[in-house]
């Protein structure tokens, strides 16, 4: 965010208490924009005034953790966030990146409905992800760079939601049924390919 031209204010949040730190090395950064970092008991300073407000707040699914007990930590993270959020910069944008992405939006949309703020054209769940995974599995399996090939993702963030259009792929490729059921599954699933590795 730092790097982006349009960012010129960037503030960063946790309940960490080196975030301050980490905003202060994030300044450095040869940019016109300024970073200041906000600890557990500042949350509205760190809301006030933002336009965009980005979540990747809580804990990554570690080995042997399911989706819902990701989802018992993350969701009351996001909740309180997004209360800030509704209370501070009802306006802003909101880009949710906290697992799992398919529940905690829908957490977020029912608090900013509560507090009478939703705005369906200003609530996101980010899952680049997936089409970064898709992008490097296609193009690692026909020897091309990751970087000139395109695959669009379709769904949900959550295993068997996320539907790669493999036929969509560009430049085109063609699979066997094989090699298609193969890339899709490894798609869906490259979290817990993750996961295991980290094991």
């Amino acid at each position: 965010m730092k790097l982006n031209p349009r960012v010129t204010s960037l503030t960063c949040y946790d309940v960490a208490p080196f975030v301050p730190g980490v905003a202060v090395d994030l300044s450095h950064i040869n940019t016109g924009s300024s970073c200041v970092g906000y600890g557990k008991d500042d949350l509205k300073k760190a809301l006030d005034g933002c336009d965009v407000v980005v979540i990747p707040a809580g804990v990554p699914r570690k080995p042997g953790m399911t989706r819902d007990d990701l989802f018992n930590i993350n969701a009351g993270i996001v909740k309180t966030l997004v209360e800030g959020c509704a209370d501070v910069c009802p306006n802003a944008c909101i880009l949710i990146i906290s697992n799992p992405v398919n529940s905690t939006v829908p957490i977020a949309s029912e608090v900013l409905k509560k507090k009478g703020v939703y705005n369906p054209k200003k609530l996101f769940g980010v899952t680049t992800l997936d089409v970064v995974r898709a992008r490097t599995f296609v193009a690692n399996a026909r020897n091309r760079d990751p970087a000139l090939v395109s695959v669009p993702v379709v769904g949900g963030h959550a295993g068997t939601t996320i539907v790669p259009l493999l036929s969509q792929a560009q430049p085109h490729t063609t699979f066997s049924d094989e090699e298609r059921d193969a890339l899709t599954h490894r798609i869906m699933f490259g979290g817990d390919e993750v996961v295991k590795a980290k094991d």
